[in-house]
């Protein structure tokens, strides 16, 4: 399991809470989702104010895979919103080592 913690700016904490509220995540239930297995799972969990959100499932490949499942339309929410939140730490991690100091 990798569990880690960073410091960030208001500005990134705000584009990740954006992301959260435009996705809907906190709407959705992990009830009728394929149910994780020891050799593949893929939890989540959200903390904004003091609502907390916690879903698990299987690791997906691809959004092909939810389609197959009791509740695809829920897991087209969960996969699109890892691969938007995936896609920023990215870009910030990317930014972080292209960003030189300013020379005084």
């Amino acid at each position: 399991m990798i569990s880690d913690t960073m410091p960030m700016k208001r500005v990134g904490c705000s584009e990740i809470k954006r992301l959260v509220k435009q996705s809907e995540i906190l709407l959705e239930t992990d009830e009728k989702w394929p149910e994780p297995t020891r050799e593949s799972k893929q939890e989540l969990e959200i903390r904004l104010g003091k609502k907390v959100k916690k879903l698990n499932t299987l690791k997906m490949a691809s959004v092909v895979e939810t389609k197959f499942t009791d509740d695809p339309e829920g897991l087209k929410v969960y996969y699109y919103f890892l691969q938007n939140l995936r896609a920023l730490v990215f870009s910030l991690i990317s930014l972080h080592f292209k960003v030189k100091p300013v020379q005084r």
